[in-house]
C-alpha cells in the first residue's frame, strides 16, 4: 500500500514524497487510518518501526481540516519519556506539516530550558504541544495555559514513562484536559501497568500489533565476545581499530562510567564523547547533533539514548555494560541496521554476567555463539555459586521486625 492510498491532503503527500518516504511501514499501514477515522489507537511495535510518522501525518490531516480561530490553541498534547524524543517529534510534526496551508505552531517543552520562555511560546499561540510529562506537570502547575481545546492525546514509548513515575502523574494531567478526545498510546512493550495506564485512559482503544518487527532486530548481526571486565576497554580499542568501526555507540551502565571511559579514549586519539542525562541541555543536543554530522566517532551513552531516537549511520552498537532487561537489549542494538543498512551489535560478557545474558537470549529468542579475540580471551574460572539454604515459609523476617530491629541496634549505639 503506498502513501497516496492514504486520505491525506496533496501538501502532505507533496512533504512526504520530498522526504524520500515511498512504501509506508507496517505500523504505519494499520494506524494512519485508524487515526483518520477518529479512532482511540493502543499500538505496541519496537522502536524504529516509524511509530512518529503513524500519529503525526493524520494528526496533522485532521487539524488542516479545522477552521481557524484567532490565535492558535492547544489542539494536540503529545508526552514522551525523553527530552531529545520530545525534540525528534517536534521537528517531525514541523518537517510534516511544513507545505500546509495553515502551517501549525508547534511548542516543545523540555527541562533543562527556561520554564518562562517555554509559557511565553505556548501564550503566543500554540497547535500541538510536545512535551516530556515531567516539564509538562511543571508548566500545567503555572495554571497560565489553556488547555480546554485539546482533541487528542497521544502517548510516545508509553512504556518507558512508566518506569519514570507516569503512572502516578497522569491523574493531574487527565483532570487538566478534555474527557472527550481522540487517545493514542504507542509502546513497545505491554507490560500489566501499560495495560492499567490505558484502561484509565480510555475503554474505547484499537488495538494494533506489529508482530514481525522482531524480523528488523535479526537482521543485524549479533556479537558476543567473552572478556574479563578489566580487558572491555583496551579490546574495544582493539575492535575499533582493527575492524575499522566508524560511528560506534557504546553502552555504559551509568552516566560516571560514561565520563571516565570517554575521557580516557580522547587521550588515546578518538574521537570520543559522552551523553547522559547530567549534561545541560545545550550539550546534549550539540553532542547528538555532532554525532549525527559524524564529527564524534564514538559515542558513549547509558540508556537515555535507547529509545526513540533516530540516528543514522550507526554502524556497530557494543554493550560494553549489559542491560538490566532483555526488552533494553532490543532497544539498544535498534540503534543500528536502520532504513534498510545493515549494522552490528556487539555484547561483551564475562563469568559474572554469563548467567544474564543467557535470560536475554532466552527472552529475545536467539542464540548466540561466543567468541573470543586473540591477546583478549577470556581467563580464570567461573566462580562456584555456592547456593545458602532454602528460605523456610513464615520465618522470614517481616518489614516491622526489621524496622523495630534496626531501632534497637541505633538506641544501642546511642547508650
Amino acid at each position: 500500500m503506498p502513501f497516496s492510498s492514504f486520505k491525506l491532503s496533496s501538501s502532505l503527500q507533496k512533504t512526504i514524497q520530498t522526504s524520500g518516504y515511498t512504501q509506508p511501514t507496517a505500523i504505519q499501514e494499520k494506524v494512519i487510518p485508524l487515526v483518520l477515522e477518529g479512532k482511540d489507537v493502543m499500538a505496541r511495535a519496537q522502536t524504529g518501526s516509524g511509530k512518529s510518522a503513524s500519529f503525526v501525518l493524520p494528526v496533522l490531516e485532521l487539524l488542516s481540516q479545522r477552521k481557524a480561530e484567532g490565535k492558535a490553541k492547544i489542539k494536540a498534547l503529545v508526552l514522551t519519556p525523553t527530552r531529545e524524543l520530545t525534540l525528534q517529534v517536534a521537528e517531525s510534526f514541523e518537517t510534516f506539516g511544513a507545505l500546509l496551508q495553515r502551517k501549525p505552531k508547534i511548542v516543545s517543552i523540555i527541562g533543562g530550558a527556561s520554564i518562562g520562555d517555554q509559557l511565553y511560546d505556548i501564550q503566543q499561540g500554540c497547535d500541538i504541544l510536545v512535551a516530556t510529562s515531567g516539564r509538562f506537570l511543571d508548566v500545567l502547575s503555572k495554571k497560565q495555559m489553556n488547555l480546554s481545546h485539546i482533541e487528542f492525546l497521544i502517548l510516545d514509548e508509553a512504556d518507558k514513562m512508566l518506569d519514570l513515575g507516569f503512572a502516578e502523574e497522569l491523574e493531574l494531567i487527565l483532570e487538566a484536559i478534555p474527557a472527550k478526545r481522540q487517545n493514542l498510546m504507542f509502546s513497545a512493550t505491554y507490560p500489566p501497568k501499560m495495560l492499567a495506564i490505558a484502561s484509565r485512559i480510555t475503554q474505547n482503544a484499537i488495538e494494533v500489533s506489529i508482530e514481525n518487527e522482531e524480523a528488523t532486530v535479526q537482521k543485524i548481526t549479533q556479537r558476543v565476545i567473552q572478556v574479563n571486565i578489566e580487558n572491555r576497554s583496551p579490546l574495544l580499542r582493539h575492535l575499533l581499530v582493527e575492524e575499522k568501526l566508524e560511528q560506534v555507540l557504546v553502552f555504559m551502565a551509568n552516566k560516571r562510567a560514561s565520563d571516565n571511559i570517554a575521557a580516557k579514549f580522547r587521550k588515546y586519539g578518538f574521537l570520543a564523547e559522552s551523553f547522559h542525562g547530567d549534561l545541560l541541555q545545550e550539550e546534549r543536543e550539540a553532542t547528538l547533533k555532532d554525532f549525527k554530522s559524524k564529527k564524534i566517532r564514538i559515542l558513549f551513552a547509558t540508556d537515555l539514548v535507547s529509545r526513540g531516537l533516530h540516528i543514522e549511520d550507526v554502524s556497530c552498537v557494543i554493550n560494553f555494560d549489559l542491560p538490566r532487561s532483555p526488552a533494553d537489549y532490543i532497544h539498544r542494538i535498534g540503534r543500528t541496521g536502520r532504513a534498510g543498512k545493515s549494522g552490528t551489535a556487539i555484547s561483551f560478557i564475562d563469568y559474572e554476567n554469563a548467567e544474564h545474558f543467557k535470560l536475554i537470549e532466552k527472552r529475545a529468542g536467539i542464540k548466540l555463539a561466543r567468541e573470543q579475540i586473540e591477546g583478549f580471551e577470556l581467563k580464570g574460572e567461573a566462580p562456584n555459586k555456592e547456593k545458602g539454604p532454602a528460605p523456610v515459609k513464615g520465618k522470614g523476617k517481616s518489614k516491622k521486625d526489621k524496622l523495630r530491629e534496626k531501632a534497637l541496634q541505633e538506641a544501642e549505639k546511642k547508650a
